[in-house]
Protein backbone atom coordinates (compact mmCIF):
# COMPACT_ATOMS: atom_id res chain seq x y z
CA UNK A 1 0.00 0.00 0.00
CA UNK A 2 1.28 3.30 -0.67
CA UNK A 3 2.44 5.67 2.30
CA UNK A 4 2.27 9.11 1.96
CA UNK A 5 4.13 11.58 4.28
CA UNK A 6 4.28 15.26 4.16
CA UNK A 7 7.22 16.92 6.51
CA UNK A 8 7.76 20.11 6.90
CA UNK A 9 11.64 19.57 6.38
CA UNK A 10 12.99 16.80 3.89
CA UNK A 11 17.58 16.15 3.53
CA UNK A 12 17.36 13.66 0.58
CA UNK A 13 21.56 12.89 1.19
CA UNK A 14 22.09 15.89 -0.48
CA UNK A 15 19.13 18.89 -1.03
CA UNK A 16 17.22 20.17 1.48
CA UNK A 17 14.00 20.95 1.19
CA UNK A 18 10.69 22.27 2.77
CA UNK A 19 7.37 21.28 3.02
CA UNK A 20 8.05 17.64 1.35
CA UNK A 21 5.55 15.18 -0.13
CA UNK A 22 7.06 11.38 0.37
CA UNK A 23 5.41 8.46 -0.94
CA UNK A 24 6.41 5.40 -0.08
CA UNK A 25 6.14 1.55 -1.76
CA UNK A 26 6.58 -1.77 -0.65
CA UNK A 27 9.11 -0.23 2.06
CA UNK A 28 11.52 1.30 -0.55
CA UNK A 29 10.94 5.91 -1.49
CA UNK A 30 9.18 5.96 -4.95
CA UNK A 31 8.99 10.06 -4.85
CA UNK A 32 9.91 13.52 -3.04
CA UNK A 33 8.70 16.61 -3.80
CA UNK A 34 8.13 19.89 -2.66
CA UNK A 35 4.46 21.06 -2.24
CA UNK A 36 2.38 24.11 -1.39
CA UNK A 37 -0.52 23.87 1.19
CA UNK A 38 -1.62 20.52 3.08
CA UNK A 39 -1.58 17.06 1.60
CA UNK A 40 -4.84 16.05 3.14
CA UNK A 41 -3.94 12.19 2.13
CA UNK A 42 -0.55 12.14 3.59
CA UNK A 43 0.60 11.69 7.21
CA UNK A 44 1.59 15.00 8.76
CA UNK A 45 5.09 15.12 10.56
CA UNK A 46 7.01 17.94 11.85
CA UNK A 47 10.72 17.76 11.92
CA UNK A 48 13.21 17.10 9.85
CA UNK A 49 13.29 13.38 8.10
CA UNK A 50 16.89 12.40 6.84
CA UNK A 51 18.34 9.26 5.34
CA UNK A 52 19.02 6.44 8.77
CA UNK A 53 22.37 6.66 9.88
CA UNK A 54 24.63 3.50 9.86
CA UNK A 55 26.67 2.57 12.36
CA UNK A 56 29.46 0.17 11.25
CA UNK A 57 30.92 -0.26 15.06
CA UNK A 58 27.94 -1.75 17.52
CA UNK A 59 29.56 -3.81 20.36
CA UNK A 60 26.37 -4.16 22.15
CA UNK A 61 23.52 -1.49 23.45
CA UNK A 62 20.54 -2.12 26.08
CA UNK A 63 22.32 -4.44 28.46
CA UNK A 64 23.11 -6.74 25.89
CA UNK A 65 27.23 -7.22 24.13
CA UNK A 66 27.46 -9.58 21.28
CA UNK A 67 30.87 -11.48 22.72
CA UNK A 68 28.70 -12.24 26.09
CA UNK A 69 25.98 -14.25 24.07
CA UNK A 70 25.87 -14.16 20.25
CA UNK A 71 21.64 -15.11 19.79
CA UNK A 72 19.38 -13.89 18.05
CA UNK A 73 17.90 -12.11 20.85
CA UNK A 74 21.37 -10.36 21.63
CA UNK A 75 20.60 -8.51 17.90
CA UNK A 76 16.85 -7.98 18.80
CA UNK A 77 18.00 -5.66 22.08
CA UNK A 78 21.24 -3.90 20.42
CA UNK A 79 19.12 -3.05 17.45
CA UNK A 80 16.42 -1.74 19.47
CA UNK A 81 18.55 0.17 22.02
CA UNK A 82 20.13 2.28 19.07
CA UNK A 83 17.37 2.86 16.93
CA UNK A 84 15.69 4.88 19.41
CA UNK A 85 18.83 7.01 18.81
CA UNK A 86 18.29 7.01 14.65
CA UNK A 87 20.42 3.84 14.15
CA UNK A 88 18.18 2.27 11.14
CA UNK A 89 21.14 -0.06 10.13
CA UNK A 90 24.37 -1.72 11.79
CA UNK A 91 27.50 -3.85 11.75
CA UNK A 92 27.13 -5.80 15.07
CA UNK A 93 30.47 -5.80 16.09
CA UNK A 94 32.46 -9.08 17.56
CA UNK A 95 35.57 -8.23 19.36
CA UNK A 96 38.83 -10.57 19.96
CA UNK A 97 37.31 -14.08 21.00
CA UNK A 98 37.83 -17.79 20.31
CA UNK A 99 37.30 -18.81 16.94
CA UNK A 100 34.11 -20.50 17.88
CA UNK A 101 32.81 -17.84 18.96
CA UNK A 102 33.89 -16.25 15.61
CA UNK A 103 31.79 -19.10 14.19
CA UNK A 104 28.84 -19.16 16.30
CA UNK A 105 28.56 -14.98 15.65
CA UNK A 106 28.70 -15.68 11.52
CA UNK A 107 25.55 -18.21 12.05
CA UNK A 108 23.59 -15.88 13.90
CA UNK A 109 24.00 -12.87 11.56
CA UNK A 110 23.06 -15.56 8.92
CA UNK A 111 19.98 -16.31 10.24
CA UNK A 112 18.85 -12.62 10.86
CA UNK A 113 19.67 -11.97 7.25
CA UNK A 114 17.49 -14.81 6.21
CA UNK A 115 14.93 -13.40 8.59
CA UNK A 116 15.33 -10.44 7.04
CA UNK A 117 15.79 -8.86 11.09
CA UNK A 118 15.49 -4.97 11.01
CA UNK A 119 18.49 -2.95 11.06
CA UNK A 120 21.04 -5.84 10.42
CA UNK A 121 23.10 -5.58 7.38
CA UNK A 122 26.07 -7.47 8.23
CA UNK A 123 28.97 -7.88 10.77
CA UNK A 124 32.20 -6.00 11.98
CA UNK A 125 34.97 -8.73 13.52
CA UNK A 126 37.46 -6.67 15.54
CA UNK A 127 39.91 -8.58 15.42
CA UNK A 128 41.57 -11.28 16.71
CA UNK A 129 44.49 -10.45 14.10
CA UNK A 130 46.05 -7.37 16.11
CA UNK A 131 48.84 -6.17 17.67
CA UNK A 132 49.41 -6.44 21.41
CA UNK A 133 51.07 -3.39 22.11
CA UNK A 134 48.07 -1.69 20.79
CA UNK A 135 45.46 -4.07 22.03
CA UNK A 136 43.64 -1.24 23.81
CA UNK A 137 40.64 -3.59 26.37
CA UNK A 138 41.33 -6.73 23.56
CA UNK A 139 42.01 -9.53 25.54
CA UNK A 140 45.90 -10.53 24.77
CA UNK A 141 44.87 -14.25 25.06
CA UNK A 142 43.02 -14.48 21.91
CA UNK A 143 45.11 -12.50 19.74
CA UNK A 144 46.53 -14.54 17.14
CA UNK A 145 48.06 -14.92 13.73
CA UNK A 146 45.12 -15.94 10.88
CA UNK A 147 44.17 -19.23 10.27
CA UNK A 148 42.02 -21.15 7.89
CA UNK A 149 39.73 -21.09 10.17
CA UNK A 150 39.32 -18.02 10.85
CA UNK A 151 39.42 -17.28 6.58
CA UNK A 152 36.42 -19.55 6.45
CA UNK A 153 34.55 -17.25 8.76
CA UNK A 154 35.31 -14.28 6.94
CA UNK A 155 34.72 -15.45 3.82
CA UNK A 156 31.25 -16.65 4.07
CA UNK A 157 28.84 -15.54 1.85
CA UNK A 158 25.50 -15.14 3.57
CA UNK A 159 26.74 -12.73 6.07
CA UNK A 160 25.40 -9.65 3.98
CA UNK A 161 28.37 -6.49 4.32
CA UNK A 162 31.52 -8.21 6.28
CA UNK A 163 34.32 -5.77 8.08
CA UNK A 164 37.23 -7.04 9.55
CA UNK A 165 39.46 -5.10 11.66
CA UNK A 166 43.09 -5.85 11.54
CA UNK A 167 46.44 -5.44 11.98
CA UNK A 168 49.03 -5.24 9.21
CA UNK A 169 52.07 -6.24 10.67
CA UNK A 170 50.55 -9.43 11.70
CA UNK A 171 48.45 -10.55 8.57
CA UNK A 172 50.28 -10.72 5.31
CA UNK A 173 49.27 -8.74 2.38
CA UNK A 174 48.52 -11.86 0.38
CA UNK A 175 45.85 -12.44 3.03
CA UNK A 176 44.36 -8.99 3.15
CA UNK A 177 44.48 -9.36 -0.72
CA UNK A 178 42.37 -12.47 -0.14
CA UNK A 179 40.13 -11.01 1.76
CA UNK A 180 39.17 -8.72 -0.44
CA UNK A 181 38.37 -10.39 -3.25
CA UNK A 182 36.49 -12.70 -0.97
CA UNK A 183 34.48 -9.68 -0.89
CA UNK A 184 35.15 -8.34 3.19
CA UNK A 185 35.75 -4.54 3.69
CA UNK A 186 39.02 -5.11 5.61
CA UNK A 187 40.21 -1.81 7.77
CA UNK A 188 43.24 -1.43 9.05
CA UNK A 189 43.44 -0.35 13.35
CA UNK A 190 44.85 -1.82 17.06
CA UNK A 191 47.98 -1.61 15.06
CA UNK A 192 51.53 -0.45 15.45
CA UNK A 193 52.53 -0.55 11.78
CA UNK A 194 54.99 1.82 10.75
CA UNK A 195 53.70 3.71 7.19
CA UNK A 196 55.51 1.58 5.03
CA UNK A 197 53.26 -1.57 6.57
CA UNK A 198 50.43 0.63 6.58
CA UNK A 199 50.84 1.30 2.90
CA UNK A 200 51.26 -2.08 1.62
CA UNK A 201 48.00 -3.14 3.17
CA UNK A 202 46.10 -0.39 1.21
CA UNK A 203 47.80 -1.52 -1.71
CA UNK A 204 46.53 -5.14 -1.19
CA UNK A 205 42.68 -3.51 -0.93
CA UNK A 206 42.25 -2.34 2.87
CA UNK A 207 39.71 0.44 2.44
CA UNK A 208 39.66 1.57 6.02
CA UNK A 209 41.08 2.60 9.57
CA UNK A 210 38.54 1.51 12.64
CA UNK A 211 38.77 4.30 15.11
CA UNK A 212 40.89 6.97 13.34
CA UNK A 213 43.88 7.53 16.45
CA UNK A 214 42.57 5.14 18.89
CA UNK A 215 45.03 2.19 19.31
CA UNK A 216 46.89 2.94 16.71
CA UNK A 217 50.67 4.28 15.86
CA UNK A 218 50.82 8.07 16.39
CA UNK A 219 51.60 10.56 13.59
CA UNK A 220 55.43 11.96 14.15
CA UNK A 221 57.75 14.02 12.38
CA UNK A 222 60.41 10.81 11.27
CA UNK A 223 57.26 8.40 11.18
CA UNK A 224 53.92 9.55 9.57
CA UNK A 225 52.65 5.84 11.16
CA UNK A 226 49.15 4.58 10.63
CA UNK A 227 47.40 7.84 11.19
CA UNK A 228 49.84 9.55 9.16
CA UNK A 229 48.86 7.13 6.44
CA UNK A 230 45.34 7.56 7.43
CA UNK A 231 45.24 10.66 6.59
CA UNK A 232 47.16 11.06 3.55
CA UNK A 233 45.31 7.93 1.56
CA UNK A 234 42.66 9.66 -0.43
CA UNK A 235 40.64 6.33 -1.33
CA UNK A 236 40.09 5.10 1.87
CA UNK A 237 37.56 5.48 4.64
CA UNK A 238 38.32 6.57 8.42
CA UNK A 239 35.84 5.81 11.17
CA UNK A 240 35.48 8.61 13.78
CA UNK A 241 34.35 8.38 17.86
CA UNK A 242 32.94 11.76 18.38
CA UNK A 243 32.52 11.95 21.98
CA UNK A 244 34.63 13.98 23.33
CA UNK A 245 37.21 10.74 25.16
CA UNK A 246 38.22 8.95 22.45
CA UNK A 247 39.96 11.65 20.28
CA UNK A 248 40.37 15.62 21.32
CA UNK A 249 37.78 17.90 19.32
CA UNK A 250 40.54 19.72 17.55
CA UNK A 251 41.88 16.49 16.43
CA UNK A 252 38.96 15.13 15.23
CA UNK A 253 38.67 18.52 13.58
CA UNK A 254 42.00 18.82 11.91
CA UNK A 255 41.81 14.98 10.40
CA UNK A 256 38.29 16.28 8.84
CA UNK A 257 39.86 19.17 7.78
CA UNK A 258 43.19 17.28 5.89
CA UNK A 259 41.48 13.92 5.03
CA UNK A 260 39.95 13.80 1.87
CA UNK A 261 35.97 15.46 1.46
CA UNK A 262 33.65 11.99 2.04
CA UNK A 263 36.13 10.00 3.66
CA UNK A 264 35.60 10.17 7.44
CA UNK A 265 32.53 8.32 8.87
CA UNK A 266 30.77 8.51 12.58
CA UNK A 267 30.93 5.40 14.48
CA UNK A 268 29.93 4.71 18.18
CA UNK A 269 32.11 1.18 19.03
CA UNK A 270 29.32 1.39 21.26
CA UNK A 271 28.84 -1.03 24.81
CA UNK A 272 26.12 -2.92 26.62
CA UNK A 273 24.94 0.43 28.44
CA UNK A 274 23.80 2.45 25.62
CA UNK A 275 20.06 2.69 26.84
CA UNK A 276 20.57 1.60 29.95
CA UNK A 277 21.60 2.53 33.55
CA UNK A 278 24.07 0.24 33.69
CA UNK A 279 27.02 1.28 35.48
CA UNK A 280 29.77 -1.35 34.64
CA UNK A 281 30.02 -4.89 32.73
CA UNK A 282 32.43 -7.71 32.62
CA UNK A 283 34.22 -7.71 29.20
CA UNK A 284 36.40 -11.31 28.28
CA UNK A 285 38.00 -10.96 31.92
CA UNK A 286 37.72 -7.34 32.15
CA UNK A 287 35.49 -5.16 34.35
CA UNK A 288 34.31 -2.04 32.90
CA UNK A 289 33.23 0.78 34.72
CA UNK A 290 30.83 3.96 33.63
CA UNK A 291 31.68 7.67 34.25
CA UNK A 292 28.79 9.80 33.11
CA UNK A 293 29.39 8.84 28.86
CA UNK A 294 32.63 7.57 29.36
CA UNK A 295 33.52 4.05 29.86
CA UNK A 296 37.46 2.61 31.53
CA UNK A 297 38.55 -0.90 32.56
CA UNK A 298 39.34 -1.38 35.48
CA UNK A 299 43.21 -1.37 34.24
CA UNK A 300 42.68 2.09 32.59
CA UNK A 301 42.20 1.49 29.04
CA UNK A 302 39.08 3.06 27.43
CA UNK A 303 36.83 0.28 26.77
CA UNK A 304 34.26 1.40 24.00
CA UNK A 305 31.83 4.20 24.69
CA UNK A 306 27.95 4.80 25.72
CA UNK A 307 28.10 6.88 22.36
CA UNK A 308 25.12 6.66 20.53
CA UNK A 309 24.47 7.93 16.78
CA UNK A 310 22.11 11.01 17.01
CA UNK A 311 24.59 12.23 19.86
CA UNK A 312 27.48 11.64 17.51
CA UNK A 313 25.87 14.20 15.17
CA UNK A 314 24.84 16.32 17.48
CA UNK A 315 28.78 16.49 18.83
CA UNK A 316 29.97 16.58 15.48
CA UNK A 317 27.83 19.61 14.78
CA UNK A 318 28.32 21.62 18.30
CA UNK A 319 31.67 20.69 18.94
CA UNK A 320 33.51 20.57 15.65
CA UNK A 321 31.52 23.28 13.84
CA UNK A 322 30.56 20.93 10.41
CA UNK A 323 27.51 21.95 9.20
CA UNK A 324 24.23 20.01 10.05
CA UNK A 325 23.70 18.30 6.56
CA UNK A 326 27.50 16.92 6.17
CA UNK A 327 27.60 15.83 9.68
CA UNK A 328 24.72 13.88 8.93
CA UNK A 329 26.34 12.29 5.63
CA UNK A 330 29.07 11.29 7.80
CA UNK A 331 26.41 9.44 10.13
CA UNK A 332 24.44 7.55 6.56
CA UNK A 333 25.56 8.43 3.13
CA UNK A 334 29.17 8.21 3.61
CA UNK A 335 29.06 4.83 5.99
CA UNK A 336 26.82 3.67 2.93
CA UNK A 337 29.60 4.18 0.16
CA UNK A 338 32.37 2.84 2.22
CA UNK A 339 30.02 -0.31 2.68
CA UNK A 340 29.46 -0.12 -1.43
CA UNK A 341 25.19 0.16 -0.41
CA UNK A 342 24.48 3.69 -1.57
CA UNK A 343 22.52 2.73 -4.03
CA UNK A 344 19.88 1.74 -1.35
CA UNK A 345 21.35 3.29 1.69
CA UNK A 346 22.49 6.86 3.05
CA UNK A 347 19.76 8.86 0.94
CA UNK A 348 16.13 9.35 0.53
CA UNK A 349 15.85 9.63 -3.35
CA UNK A 350 13.60 7.20 -5.60
CA UNK A 351 14.93 3.42 -5.13
CA UNK A 352 16.26 3.90 -1.87
CA UNK A 353 15.05 1.58 1.23
CA UNK A 354 12.51 3.72 3.08
CA UNK A 355 15.37 3.73 5.97
CA UNK A 356 14.95 7.44 8.33
CA UNK A 357 14.55 9.40 10.93
CA UNK A 358 12.68 12.50 12.33
CA UNK A 359 14.89 14.94 14.52
CA UNK A 360 13.44 18.03 16.34
CA UNK A 361 15.30 21.37 15.98
CA UNK A 362 18.26 20.49 18.43
CA UNK A 363 18.40 17.35 16.54
CA UNK A 364 17.05 14.50 19.11
CA UNK A 365 15.27 11.78 17.26
CA UNK A 366 11.58 12.08 17.61
CA UNK A 367 10.91 8.95 14.73
CA UNK A 368 12.61 5.97 13.53
CA UNK A 369 10.95 4.13 10.58
CA UNK A 370 13.02 1.15 9.05
CA UNK A 371 12.06 -0.21 5.36
CA UNK A 372 9.26 1.97 5.92
CA UNK A 373 7.47 0.82 9.01
CA UNK A 374 8.40 3.17 12.20
CA UNK A 375 9.79 1.28 15.10
CA UNK A 376 10.43 4.58 17.44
Amino acid sequence: MLQRLQVSLFFDGEVLQSNCLVEILNGRIVHTEEISGIDAQAEQIQGLMAPGLIDVQVNGGGGALLNVAPSLETLDIMFNAHAQYGTTAMLPTLITDDVSVLEATADVISAALAMKKPGIIGVHFEGPHLSVPKKGVHNASYIRPISDREMAVFCRQDLGQVMVTLAPENVAPEDIERLVNCGVHVCLGHSNADFATVNQALQAGASGFTHLFNAMSAFQSREPGMVGAALLDDNSWCGLIVDGHHVHYDSARLAIKTKQPGKIILVTDAMSPVGTDEQSFDLLGARVLRDGDRLNATTGELAGSCLDMASAVRNTVQHLQIPREEALRMASLYPAQFLSIDKRYGHLKPGATADFVIFDDQLEVTQTWVNGARLV
